[in-house]
């Protein structure tokens, strides 16, 4: 990215507080060609007393003139310098892309003595390993984008079906796939200093159960993934069952904080 202007923080981390003074703050980074917008639902869940963050990308909402990300750094490291001063215990969670960019911005967030409590990555391969199911968005023509966006689900098909929305999600939506596709750390002996947790989907075509534990590689703990019923999007398909998991996490991690301990 080069001309574009700097962002306003409110725009690059959505801020939906609960009720009550926060105790703990869940940030969430979306999925490839996903936006804030998808995961402001994820409020009504939460308990009162956690604050909800969701990282905008470029290319889309209030970022819509940026220039689109050419890489996960694009992705990350606006949500880093955007991220409030005040959050407290943070907890870092990513669903499939966006699993990789909570990984940066972990990463991110450790070299300037700010590590989270914890990573949740869900739906997604560990960024140690190379991309088993790539889209490559560059040989598709729109139609077959298209087509394999509604193959993998999580974006409604009645934008994806109008011509003229289509045209405005469709460019965001190629970068992301095709960063997706090429991302893979190849820092050495890479560890992150907090806990990770790991949800998937018992069907998902996309991320099969079995590669889920491969995080082991970048946690320094061996990963037992949280298995729940559904695809590659599983927590859409059942989004209080999702919660029922996902909360009890946010509790152990909290507890696990050393002014909590």
């Amino acid at each position: 990215m080069t001309t574009s202007p700097t962002p306003a923080p409110e725009d690059v981390v959505w801020d939906l507080p609960g009720d009550l003074p926060h105790r703990l703050s869940l940030l969430v980074l979306p999925h490839a060609g996903g936006n804030a917008h998808a995961y402001s639902a994820w409020r009504e869940h939460l308990p009162a007393d956690v604050r909800l963050l969701i990282g905008q990308y470029p290319g889309r909402g209030a970022r819509f003139s940026e220039d689109l990300p050419e890489s996960v750094d694009d992705l990350a490291l606006p949500v880093v310098e955007a991220l409030p001063a005040d959050t407290g215990d943070l907890v870092v969670l990513g669903h499939s892309m966006g699993s990789l960019v909570a990984f940066e911005v972990t990463r991110a967030l450790q070299a300037v003595g700010r590590a989270p409590q914890g990573l949740i990555a869900s739906a997604c391969r560990a960024p140690v390993l190379p991309n088993q199911c790539p889209v490559h968005p560059e040989r598709l023509d729109d139609d077959e984008l298209v087509a394999a966006i509604k193959e993998r689900g999580g974006t409604d098909d009645g934008i994806l079906d109008d011509e003229e929305l289509r045209e405005i999600v469709l460019p965001s939506i190629r970068a992301d796939f095709a960063i997706d596709d090429a991302y893979r750390c190849t820092a050495p002996a890479v560890r992150l200093d907090c806990p990770v947790a790991v949800f998937g989907g018992d069907v998902d075509p996309i991320v099969p159960v079995d590669m889920l534990d491969g995080w082991s590689l970048v946690a320094g703990h061996p990963v037992v993934p949280q298995v729940l019923t559904g695809d590659h999007f599983y927590f859409q398909q059942d989004l209080p069952g999702f919660f029922a998991r996902l909360n009890p996490v946010l509790e152990t991690l909290h507890a696990s904080a050393p002014s909590n301990a």
